[in-house]
């Protein structure tokens, strides 16, 4: 596998894209896929890292899984909202259900997709792509 960035990385802004997840082999199969496809990812192995990553700078797209131990997905995103580091993100959810969990009622706004795992690689570029593009857009003020 490819080096992965660590917390303290300079690099630390080259990234558009952060996987949040508390299983290893899955993060680093997303950080393949995505690197394949010419995107380089950050990797969280849950809500610390991605809140310390938030904190350090890190703007794009967040793929934060629902079930991690600790703080789920959910808490992490309200960690997200309540410290104001929302601005310039969009999260798309990883999950193993595969019904939208009701507590994302609320979280309309901020979570843009619900991912199912196991995922299709297309789909999860697709999705990554979208919200890449949407927050370009953004950026630019479109």
């Amino acid at each position: 596998m490819s080096t992965i960035a660590p917390l303290h990385d300079p690099s630390l802004h080259a990234e558009r894209v952060m996987v949040v997840d508390d299983e290893k082999c899955i993060r680093g199969t997303m950080y393949e896929l995505l690197l394949a496809e010419g995107i380089r990812a950050l990797l969280a192995a849950g809500s610390s890292d991605c809140l310390r990553y938030l904190r350090n700078g890190f703007r794009g797209v967040i793929l934060m899984d629902v079930m991690m131990p600790g703080k789920d997905g959910w808490e992490t995103i309200r960690m997200i909202e309540n410290e104001g580091l929302m601005n310039g993100n969009l999260i798309s959810m990883l999950t193993a259900m595969d019904v939208p969990d009701s507590r994302m009622e609320g979280l309309q706004e901020v979570v843009v997709d619900y991912i199912t795992k196991p995922f299709e690689p297309a789909e999860l570029i697709a999705s990554v792509r979208r919200s890449l593009a949407l927050l370009a857009c953004l950026d630019s003020g479109d």
